[in-house]
């Protein structure tokens, strides 16, 4: 179904969702650390990396954020607690999704699943932006799912673009977290909006000129997000 990059230091929980991930007919590499992910990054260019935040060495954070500037490979990452701290900082790091420990297989998968299915249906068909939606300097070309800034394109994520698709496709209309977590995540448990927040958060940052006073994507307190009327 998708190569699966797994970077886990844990043998036992490695090796099982190695295994797990075989049995759902996915292609499993996997590395202990964060370094040796990296390397096989490179080398296997995995649909999708599977990233545990307690790493030796180089820890998780700074292996997503690694992972990220080279680029836009979807990222779920693991972690052994809920804190919040740990989740925020992985999700501001460039994770598209998390798993929190202990792991039940079927969730993993779902999650992969589900975040391979935005990177599918948002992939660019062409680099053709002219006809797209103006918003200032900002052009959105739904057809060729094409992002440019000021005449430069804009190289987002799959959740970040279909983040800004959804926002965009009804400027002013406001949208509460769990509308965006059930249109782009396809789930909304636990109300969780950290995976909203940062992924607006990293949203502004390419788009926005001063991405502290947002002029597309902006908050309307106590309610959601939504895009500023062109």
């Amino acid at each position: 179904m998708a190569s699966v990059l797994l970077i886990e230091d844990d043998a036992s929980v490695r090796e099982g969702l190695e295994l797990a991930l075989r049995r759902q007919a996915h292609t499993v590499h996997t590395a202990e650390s964060g370094e040796l992910g990296l390397e096989k990054l490179r080398v296997f260019q995995p649909d999708i990396v599977v990233l545990d935040l307690m790493l030796p060495g180089i820890d998780g954070f700074e292996t997503c954020r690694r992972i990220r500037a080279a680029g836009e490979v979807p990222i779920i990452m693991l972690t052994a607690r809920s804190d919040d701290f740990d989740i925020v900082a992985g999700l501001e790091a460039g994770a598209d999704d998390y798993v929190t420990k202990p792991i039940e297989p079927r969730v993993l998968d779902a999650r992969i699943r589900a975040v391979l299915r935005r990177a599918v249906s948002e992939r660019p068909a062409n680099d053709d932006a002219a006809a797209g939606e103006r918003h200032g300097g900002l052009v959105i070309d739904r057809a060729g799912l094409v992002v440019t800034k000021n005449g430069e394109p804009v190289s987002l994520t799959p959740n970040e673009l279909k983040l800004l698709l959804e926002l965009s496709r009804t400027p002013g209309q406001v949208y509460s977290r769990q509308q965006i977590l059930s249109a782009v995540w396809d789930h909304d448990y636990l109300g969780d909006s950290r995976l909203v927040d940062a992924c607006v958060q990293r949203l502004r940052a390419k788009i926005e000129d001063v991405p502290a006073k947002p002029e597309h994507v902006q908050t309307v307190r106590g309610f959601g997000y939504r895009f500023g009327r062109s």
